[in-house]
């Protein structure tokens, strides 16, 4: 499992740098400072698919991450 824990790690860091790649590009940096000026709306159709894909990637690169530091010593 020690072996095979890093490249599980390396798979799942390329597919969370593609899915978040290929989300909408519509917010700039200044909404991070509250400069946005844009509506809130809902995601639909294949944005919400992008959304909840990256969200179960980092809880998946996090959970090896973890394993890997903590519990493979």
């Amino acid at each position: 499992m020690e072996k095979i824990l890093p490249i599980i790690q390396i798979v799942i860091s390329v597919l969370l740098i593609i899915v978040v790649l290929l989300q909408e590009r519509g917010t700039g940096a200044g909404a991070i400072f509250g400069g946005g000026s844009q509506v809130f709306r809902a995601k639909r159709g294949p944005e919400k698919t992008l959304h909840y894909i990256t969200i179960f990637l980092g809880i998946a690169f996090f959970a090896t991450a973890f394993y890997q530091t903590f519990l493979t010593k």
